[in-house]
């Protein structure tokens, strides 16, 4: 029977191929044999600090090395991952560690001003699983049985074995990620083994990920996209380019220095390779392909990487593991350029009516709807949350307007609280974003719907302009008469320095909402 159990299918791995290039992180290098190695005696060491099956293993840390070791170490003893940003405040980093009940957490000695000592001094109290910060990092610490050093315990675990626990891969966690939280409180997303690597295998096919691929991650690994983009790379024997936080000179560095083949990325990240000065300088010809995902990619995006990246357009969420949907190189030149492609092997989506949860039929808009192996377990501690996210007859609600078409491709139109509605019709976002970003004069654009007592809400384009460009708000609208129905045509037109972002690079619309909500409350 095929396993789906992490840390067991990584062994195999190793023992398959224990000199080939695993990990590129600086100035390291780690082949799988020794990030095996590390693995088993992190995980022992782990074991003596009293983690067991079920408990919670948080790592807090940029993308280097130590970040995988901790969980594949979690994974041998049936231990949850918690990833956490490291960008996160003092009072984030206490909320998403006493929400997941963190028993270890494994940080950097200082990230920016904060000093983990310190804080964790201050919160102990606040934090009654927590039972140990492993700190990451030279500096010379007086440690006490609360703090540990994390080549001090991974040396302590050497030359032992720890019994790999038979867990479940169908219902036993492997991580808890927690949402961007652009509306409250983030949610903590339960996916088993099987969600994340079954998921992942079925991934490596559209790339065609082998053995001689070297990956580029630069994407954070907190999220959803970069433990996916790990895990795809581990269980194909592929060697991983570690970027400790995305840079784009230092990106494309890489890039030509360890004949990068695959490249991933949001489409900002893309977009700002492509925009670097040193850009045209690099040696990019070996890559040749990635995933693009994250957020909307418009087709002269996707037109304008494929030049030098033949990226693959994926759609997902995080409590989908993350894909649902992925371009192949097969599809027809149009499809693979304007939709999201096909859903994977296993999942299956459907079309409904978000109100009565009816079926649409083909190529009719509504929200979709997600069922296969790739799906949570739910959110933690949280099962009305749980319970309201899927349908009665067991799809995930993922909040995403498509349309699906008879071969079964998904086109994105935008998510259901974006929709506006102005004076009666519906206006969908995108639908107007994908106009104006054809504007020469536009370089990026967000449209939202601004409450208004007569039509209910107007439609404005909150847009950020090439630099050194002169354009209008009554340009742009002009530009769209030509294009859209009038109701369509943007009733306001504001000009951004930048956008309000997630951590995982998606504009908080709500917040451009607010600001312009504010702006005319006062005019």
């Amino acid at each position: 029977m095929k396993t789906y159990r992490l840390a067991e299918l990584f062994a195999e791995q190793a023992e398959l191929y224990p000199d080939s290039e695993c990990l590129i992180d600086g100035a390291h290098r780690y082949t799988y044999q020794k990030v095996n190695a590390d693995a088993t005696a992190f995980a022992a060491a782990l074991h003596d600090l009293g983690v067991a099956a079920g408990d919670r293993v948080a790592v807090d840390l940029p993308n280097h090395a130590e970040w995988i070791v901790t969980m594949l170490a979690a994974a041998k003893l049936g231990a949850v991952l918690v990833p956490l940003n490291p960008g996160l405040g003092p009072r984030e980093f206490k909320y998403q560690l006493r929400h997941a009940e963190v028993k270890v957490a494994v940080t950097m000695e200082h990230q920016g001003d904060l000093d983990y000592v310190d804080l964790l001094d201050e919160m102990m109290s606040d934090l009654p699983d927590l039972q140990c910060l492993v700190l990451v990092g030279d500096e010379e610490y007086w440690y006490d049985d609360r703090v540990c050093q994390y080549e001090g315990l991974l040396k302590g675990g050497r030359d032992r074995t720890v019994d790999e626990n038979p867990y479940d891969a169908e219902t036993t966690p492997l991580a808890l990620l927690y949402t961007s939280g652009t509306v409250g409180k983030p949610k903590g997303v339960v996916l088993t083994h099987r969600n994340l690597v079954q998921t992942a295998l079925a991934s490596v096919d559209p790339l065609s990920l082998t053995r001689s691929d070297r990956i580029l991650v630069s994407v954070p690994l907190f999220t959803i996209f970069g433990t996916h983009a790990v895990i795809m790379g581990l269980l194909s024997g592929a060697a991983l380019v570690l970027q400790g936080e995305f840079e784009p000179t230092e990106a494309l560095e890489l890039i030509d220095a360890e004949k990068v083949t695959i490249c991933h990325g949001v489409p900002t990240m893309f977009e700002l390779l492509m925009r670097d000065p040193t850009f045209g300088d690099r040696e990019l010809s070996t890559v040749r392909t990635g995933i693009v995902a994250g957020s909307p990619v418009s087709p002269d995006l996707v037109s304008r990487i494929r030049q030098w990246n033949d990226v693959q357009i994926a759609y997902g969420l995080t409590e989908t593991s993350p894909t649902v949907a992925i371009t192949r190189d097969e599809d027809p030149p149009e499809l693979r350029e304007r939709t999201v492609g096909r859903p994977l092997e296993g999942v299956e989506v459907q079309v409904v009516d978000p109100k009565t949860g009816e079926l649409h039929g083909i190529e009719s808009a509504g929200e979709l709807v997600v069922k296969g192996p790739n799906v949570m377990a739910g959110y933690h501690r949280m099962p009305l949350e749980t319970e309201k996210s899927f349908t009665t007859d067991g799809f995930l609600r993922t909040g995403d307007v498509a349309l699906v078409d008879e071969l079964g491709y998904v086109t994105i139109v935008g998510r259901l609280s974006d929709i506006i509605i102005r004076g009666g019709y519906k206006v969908v976002p995108r639908e107007l974003e994908d106009v104006l970003q054809t504007h020469p004069a536009v370089e990026e654009v967000c449209v939202v719907g601004v409450p208004n007592e007569i039509l209910g809400e107007l439609t404005c384009a909150c847009i950020i302009p090439v630099e050194g460009a002169i354009i209008t708000g009554d340009e742009l609208r002009d530009f769209c008469r030509d294009l859209v129905a009038d109701y369509k045509v943007p009733d306001l037109v504001r000009f951004f320095d930048k956008f309000p972002m997630t951590d995982s690079g998606k504009v908080i619309r709500k917040e451009l909402t607010r600001v312009i909500g504010l702006e005319l409350s006062v005019t």
